[in-house]
């Protein structure tokens, strides 16, 4: 049975590495690199849980196509369980092309598709409830679910006993607490980028954001920093764990590793300051490779790593 249930986004990637400029309109540009990989907050988290030992199951909406197909099997291969993925015909697998540039930095061209039909029907509840943990990933990208239907399949999970996540991704509409508001009662931990925070209350300092944050409901919030490593606001106080140092080949999927190490540490019972060096580790771990989930490394080497940086 899995202990993590990652909910949400679904995403086929096609990753082009370097691009630092395009070519002129109607020309046509060489890469090195290019690869069809699985993405989207859901699929990452919960392959890097697996890679970390942490038995995962995975809920959202592909289409019936060939990406949907390749997203499912990629799933499976990784050892996740699909249960929870609907396949529906009439819409199409979401997907983006993710240009990587020689720094390692990100430009995204995204289709939301399925991801955008993605209902509260949809939930199977019984994949949650065998889970401890219920973990909400793409908030923002998922119009029919996001909001207070959202909201109440948190609070939902909430009353089942369940530990219950939540991450963003960046709101391009602008709405921000118009749509995230109603769930953060229903968040035990919240891990979202400091930049996504920053834009959601309109504030600008760590400890100023997450206790406006925490103001709204959240138990724990956790600020990810990105080289600065991250910051934590909860009962127990606050705390600040730096990054880990490493040569970054791709940061694609690094604040889904993050989270995923910090899931694992919410399993094992560890106390706030290990999850977060983990989480960190985790996170450093990712931009080594290309692609979202390639450099992510198990436990035990994860450990060792963090040993040998202490």
């Amino acid at each position: 049975m899995p202990e993590v249930a990652c909910l949400g986004v679904l995403v086929a990637d096609l990753l082009g590495r370097p691009i630092d400029a395009l070519p002129p309109h109607g020309r046509l540009g060489l890469v090195e690199e290019m690869s069809l990989h699985i993405g989207g907050c859901a699929a990452n988290t919960g392959i890097d849980l697996v890679k970390l030992g942490v038995s995962s199951a995975v809920l959202g909406k592909v289409g019936a196509d060939g990406l949907g197909d390749f997203i499912i099997r990629e799933l499976q291969k990784e050892s996740l369980d699909t249960r929870g993925v609907i396949q529906s015909a009439g819409v199409s697998t979401s997907a983006s092309m993710v240009l990587v540039d020689s720094n390692g930095e990100r430009t995204f061209l995204h289709h939301t598709g399925a991801n955008a039909k993605y209902l509260a029907e949809d939930v199977r509840w019984d994949v949650i409830e065998e889970s401890k943990i219920l973990h909400v990933a793409g908030a923002f990208i998922m119009p029919a679910f996001d909001g207070q239907p959202m909201a109440d399949t948190l609070r939902r999970a909430r009353e089942m006993g369940k530990i219950t996540c939540l991450d963003t991704v960046w709101d391009a509409t602008g709405s921000w607490l118009k749509i995230l508001a109603p769930c953060l009662p229903y968040a035990d931990y919240f891990l979202p980028s400091l930049a996504e925070a920053q834009a959601m209350t309109g504030l600008t300092k760590p400890q100023e954001v997450a206790r406006s944050l925490r103001d709204r409901g959240v138990k724990t919030v956790g600020l990810k920093m990105g080289e600065e490593g991250c910051y934590l606001l909860s009962d127990a106080g606050e705390l600040t764990v730096p990054a880990f140092r490493v040569d970054a080949v791709d940061g694609t999927g690094t604040g889904d590793a993050f989270v995923a190490g910090f899931l694992c540490g919410i399993v094992y019972g560890w106390d706030i300051e290990r999850t977060a060096r983990f989480a960190n580790a985790v996170g450093a771990f990712c931009v080594t490779g290309l692609g979202a989930t390639t450099g992510i490394r198990s436990r035990e080497e994860t450990e060792a790593f963090i040993r040998e940086r202490s």
